[in-house]
Formats: structure tokens, C-alpha cells, sequence
């Protein structure tokens, strides 16, 4: 009976701590469901938004999103125009270094011309001397020829082509076969003697030199004044060259005769600048087969040979000749 007592005090004592320990734990999830509400409250009041607001904010931002979808395809437009300029750039470099090169090599071209130039500017002081005294041959015979076109309008008289030689048709004044002058052409043979009385001073030195930088700024001198004669085919080649000969010293004496001072006219080499030559047949200008050339090839020709210097030292020295002979021995 004590056991049967005790079984049923055990089982008692078991049953009432379980029904303690339900009654704390259904508390404590009292408690529990009691703070959740709390909490629950204080995020309700704090956290929830508003739709109104909820539903703006919404729509700012698909307007944001289709702004940033606007933008990004503007971004990429440009994108690809940058990348064609990026490529144009490229090209422009390309064509930039090109012309560089180009104008490099026209620059070197300009500065070999602008060399060459200045070579050519530099000219040899005697090929300048020369020049100008061809120019000063042509000058004397064209002054002369145009000097004997005013005292004697029918008269032949032309200059050369070589515009060394002033050329008078030999039938003009001389008859034919004679080597005397025809007496009404003796007149033009003596103007031609003084004109040359008038200008050889300024081209010669000696005791009638008269130079000046006036009358020959380039201080040319004559070599010879030569009278020469000239026939045609026709006839026997000696007699041919004697006639010519004659006629050229029948020319050269009537010179004389009318201005005997010519033979005082020096050149370079203190000689006489008047001289006389005959060539017969040997120094034709034209065709000697047709009358035309037979008729131009009987001639006398006046012909001025200037001087050549061999080297530009000669011309300082011409200079001093001629300003010391027409200075009466003083050198200016």
C-alpha cells in the first residue's frame, strides 16, 4: 500500500511540473506575440510610404530610365561620329605628312633655284663687258647708217646681219670692172669720213681721244675700223681679188683725203683702228647663182672689230687708257 502511495504521489509531483513548465512557455510566447505587434506598430508608422508618393516616385523614375535610354543612344551617336572623326584625323595626319614631305622637297627645289640665281646675277665681268660692246657696235653703226640715210636717201647701205659691219652695194659706188669711186657717190664716202672723225674719239685712245662715261659708259674700245671689198663669182678669181682691193684702198684714200686725223685713232695695242682688206669672190653673203645674190655680193663694208680682253683684268686697264689719252696723260 506505501508503494501503491508512492507510485501515485510520483506521478502526482510529475504531472504539476508540467503543467508549470506549459504555463511559462505559453507565457513566454505571450510575450513574445506581444513585442511582434510592437514591432510591427513602430515599422507600420516609420517605414510605409505613402501611395501617392509611392506612384510619383514610380513615375520619376521611368521618366529617369527613359531619360538614361534617350541619353545613352545620343552617347552612342556621337560615339560612332567620334570614331569617323578619330578616322578622319588619321587620314588628315596621313595627307598632312604628305604635303610636309612635298613642301620639304619644293623648299630644297627653291633654294637650288634661288642658288642658282644668284649665280646667274653674278655675272662674269667680262661677259658683261662684252655684251656691252656689241651693244656699242650696233649703236655706232646704226648712227651711222641712219646719219647717211638723211644726206643720201637712195643710197644701199644696210648692217649686217651680224650687226658688225655697215654695207654699201658695190655697184652703188663703184661703176662696174672700176675700182674708182663714181664721182657723184664720192660725196658719201667723204660724209662717211666725217662721221667717223666725230665718233671714233670716244671709242679709241691716242692724241684725239675724247672718252667719256657720257659717250661710252662701258669704256669699249675698237680693235680695227676696216674698210673691206667684196665681188661676186663672175670673172677670174685673181682679178676678182685685186679689184676688190682697189676699191677698198680707193675707198680708204678718199677717207683720208677728206679727214687725215683718222689715222691718229689707236686701238689697244696703240695701232691704227683704219685698216683695209680685199677679199675678192671668198667672203659671199648671198647665192652667187642668182642676180639678186651676184648684186649683194658686190660690196664694200665698213665692218667695226671691238677688242676682246682675254681676262677681266684688261678692263680696268681699257678704262685707264682711255680716260688717261682724253685727259691728256692724267688718269681719272
Amino acid at each position: 500500500m506505501r508503494g501503491g502511495f508512492r507510485t501515485r504521489y510520483k506521478e502526482e509531483e510529475e504531472e504539476s511540473a508540467f503543467v508549470s513548465m506549459t504555463d511559462m512557455t505559453v507565457s513566454f510566447l505571450f510575450i513574445i506575440i506581444l513585442l511582434l505587434a510592437y514591432f510591427a506598430q513602430q515599422y507600420s508608422e516609420k517605414d510605409t510610404v505613402p501611395r501617392p508618393i509611392h506612384e510619383e516616385v514610380i513615375k520619376e523614375r521611368n521618366v529617369a530610365q527613359q531619360e538614361i535610354v534617350r541619353l545613352q543612344a545620343i552617347v552612342a551617336v556621337h560615339e560612332k561620329t567620334i570614331a569617323n572623326l578619330k578616322e578622319e584625323i588619321n587620314r588628315k595626319q596621313v595627307e598632312i605628312e604628305r604635303l610636309q614631305a612635298e613642301i620639304a622637297k619644293l623648299q630644297a627645289e627653291i633654294k637650288e633655284l634661288r642658288e642658282a640665281l644668284e649665280k646667274l646675277r653674278k655675272v662674269d665681268p667680262l661677259e658683261a663687258y662684252l655684251a656691252t660692246s656689241a651693244i656699242e657696235r650696233r649703236r655706232i653703226l646704226e648712227t651711222l647708217r641712219d646719219q647717211l640715210k638723211i644726206d643720201f636717201p637712195d643710197l644701199e647701205v644696210v648692217i649686217s646681219e651680224e650687226t658688225d659691219a655697215l654695207r654699201f652695194q658695190g655697184d652703188g659706188l663703184f661703176a662696174t670692172g672700176s675700182s674708182t669711186l663714181r664721182p657723184d657717190r664720192r660725196a658719201i664716202v667723204e660724209t662717211v669720213a666725217t662721221r667717223l672723225s666725230q665718233i671714233l674719239p670716244c671709242y679709241t685712245i691716242g692724241p684725239r681721244s675724247k672718252w667719256t662715261a657720257e659717250c661710252n659708259p662701258g669704256n669699249a674700245i675698237i680693235e680695227a675700223l676696216q674698210i673691206e671689198g667684196h665681188t661676186d663669182s663672175t670673172g677670174d678669181f685673181t682679178a676678182n681679188l685685186a679689184l676688190s682691193t682697189n676699191r677698198a684702198n680707193s675707198t680708204f684714200s678718199t677717207i683720208l683725203g677728206k679727214s687725215g686725223e683718222l689715222v691718229d685713232f689707236l686701238n689697244f695695242r696703240h695701232q691704227p683702228v683704219l685698216s683695209v682688206a680685199g677679199y675678192g669672190q671668198m667672203r659671199p653673203v648671198k647665192d652667187n647663182s642668182t642676180k639678186e645674190g651676184r648684186d649683194t655680193n658686190r660690196r664694200v663694208d665698213l665692218r667695226i672689230i671691238m677688242y676682246t680682253p682675254s681676262q677681266s683684268a684688261e678692263i680696268d686697264r681699257i678704262r685707264q687708257a682711255l680716260s688717261q689719252d682724253s685727259s691728256g696723260g692724267i688718269a681719272n
